[in-house]
Order: structure tokens, then C-alpha cells, then sequence
């Protein structure tokens, strides 16, 4: 009895309830946090077992890397092409499924198929899809006259190389993780349009609004904290995922055509052996992420107040 009243006082029961999270938040975000910095200001390696701080000596030492200026930019075209292509196929995606047909039930699935499968996995297929000799994709291009003959579109060569061609590679990779974002962003943006009264829906249409004037003066303007949440997301999975290009082009093609910071971290502490660089490319996400979260947080807060 007496320890059932200890547990019903809201105070210890709060906090009994919140220790999980903390626990977890301690144990896998904050200390690997405290690890990288001290890593990232070290000359920690895999061979050698000393550790001796060097201040911000690898901080200096990757600005000074073309590496990781090549990487740097690589991050930000694949972040902001990568998050704006969701955001332009989910809300045409959610505007389809919103809508009663024969069906729906499959196109849900198929769409969500991406988002549930291994990403490694399904990688592989994209691997398999962009290959150099085999792709069935160039082999659809012959097929239309697109392609392996003189005079065609898109050239006379009898494949197109997807992934050792820089522009090329870069398009494949925010391909494949478009492919991989889509399901997060278009249920994210379905359920915010549900959200919204079907009231003001209806006394627009008895108004005469048409299909457009309804997307950017009701639907738009009433989604975009919905729009924040998916922008704030999609940043996050992006900004830090290394596997489509690792899978992908490992960086390549060379010299660093599709790297990006997560994968450069990993290329350098781990295959490298160089944790200290490593870490110090890797803490360089935490002032990035946590500026455009302030920002984006900062303008969904703005909109929900006005």
C-alpha cells in the first residue's frame, strides 16, 4: 500500500516514467556526444593507444582538406535537392491517396514498401538497376532509340555509366534516397491534410474556389507546420545517412564525387583508423543540425501563432 502511494504521487511517478528515456538518451546520444568531442580535440588512433589533446588541431587540419570541403558542399546539394523532391512528391502523393478509389489499400503499401524494407537492401536492387554493363534501365533506353546509337538523346554509347559519371552518380544517389524518403514525407503531409476541417474544405467550394486556389490559399498555408515537421525530418535522415552512397559509389567516382560528410567519417575513422579526424567531421553535423532545427522550429512556431 504504502508503495503504491509513493508511485500515485505525480512527481516520482513522472519521473519513474521518464527514466527509460533519459537512460536511453544518456547512455546512446549523450555519451557518444562526450566521447567524439574529446576524440575530435585528441590524437586518438586505432594503432596508437595515447591519448593526448591537441586542442582544435583537426578541426584546422579539415578545413584545410579538399576532402572535406568536396564532402561538405556534396552534403548540402544532396540534403536540400533530396528534402525539397520529397516534399514536391509527397504533398502530389498525399493529395492521391486522400481521395477514395479502387484499391487504395494496395497503393498504401507499395508506397510505404521502401520505408519498411532494409535500406541496405534495397540499395543493392538500385545497384543492380544502375549497373555499368546490365542495366536494365539503359537496356529500356536502347530499347525506346534513346540511346547507343549515333545521333540519339542521350548519346551514342551503349550505357550511360549511372554511377561513374559525377553528375550522374550525384543524381542516382538523391534518386535512390528520394525513393527512400518518400514514404515518411507522404504520411506525414496525409495526415496533416486530414487534420484539416472539412468545413473550411466545403465553404471554399460552395465559394467557387477551384482545385488550385484551394492548394495555395487553404491547404498550403494551414500545412505548413506540417510542412516543418517533414522539412525538419527529412533533414535529419539526410544530412546523416551514409548507406545509399556508401552502397552506391563509396564516394566515387574520384576524386570524391558523391561524398558526403557521414560517409567521409566513416572512411576516415574507421577504415582510416583515424578516429580523432573522424570525429571531428562527425561533430561538425551537431552546429548544422542544430541551426536549421532552431530555424525551422522557429518559423513553425511563427505559423502557428499567426
Amino acid at each position: 500500500m504504502r508503495l503504491n502511494r509513493i508511485i500515485e504521487r505525480e512527481n516520482i511517478l513522472a519521473g519513474l516514467l521518464l527514466l527509460p528515456v533519459v537512460t536511453y538518451i544518456v547512455l546512446f546520444i549523450g555519451f557518444p556526444f562526450v566521447m567524439s568531442f574529446l576524440y575530435s580535440i585528441s590524437n586518438v588512433t586505432i594503432g596508437n593507444p595515447e591519448f593526448k589533446l591537441v586542442g582544435m588541431k583537426n578541426f584546422v587540419e579539415l578545413l584545410e582538406d579538399q576532402a572535406f570541403r568536396q564532402s561538405l558542399i556534396n552534403t548540402f546539394i544532396f540534403t536540400s535537392v533530396s528534402v525539397g523532391l520529397v516534399l514536391i512528391f509527397a504533398q502530389i502523393l498525399a493529395e492521391l491517396l486522400i481521395r477514395e478509389f479502387k484499391g487504395k489499400w494496395l497503393v498504401r503499401f507499395l508506397i510505404m514498401l521502401p520505408w519498411t524494407a532494409p535500406i541496405a537492401l534495397g540499395t543493392i536492387g538500385f545497384l543492380w538497376f544502375m549497373d555499368s554493363v546490365f542495366s536494365p534501365l539503359d537496356w529500356l533506353l536502347r530499347t525506346l532509340g534513346l540511346l547507343g546509337k549515333p545521333g540519339d538523346l542521350l548519346g551514342a554509347s551503349s550505357n550511360l555509366y549511372w554511377l561513374g559519371r559525377p553528375g550522374l552518380a550525384m543524381a542516382s544517389v538523391i534518386l535512390v534516397h528520394v525513393w527512400r524518403l518518400l514514404p515518411l514525407g507522404t504520411v506525414i503531409l496525409l495526415a496533416g491534410m486530414n487534420s484539416i476541417p472539412k468545413e473550411i474544405v466545403e465553404a471554399a467550394q460552395i465559394d467557387g474556389a477551384g482545385y488550385f486556389r484551394r492548394l495555395f490559399h487553404i491547404n498550403l498555408p494551414l500545412l505548413f507546420p506540417v510542412f516543418g515537421v517533414t522539412v525538419l525530418f527529412s533533414t535529419f535522415f539526410t544530412f546523416t545517412d551514409m548507406t545509399v552512397v556508401w552502397v552506391l559509389t563509396k564516394g566515387g567516382p574520384p576524386p570524391h564525387a558523391t561524398q558526403v560528410l557521414a560517409s567521409l567519417a566513416f572512411l576516415k575513422s574507421i577504415q582510416g583508423g583515424d578516429l580523432a579526424q573522424g570525429a571531428a567531421v562527425a561533430l561538425f553535423f551537431f552546429p548544422v543540425l542544430a541551426g536549421i532545427a532552431a530555424i525551422v522550429l522557429r518559423l513553425v512556431k511563427k505559423a502557428v501563432v499567426t
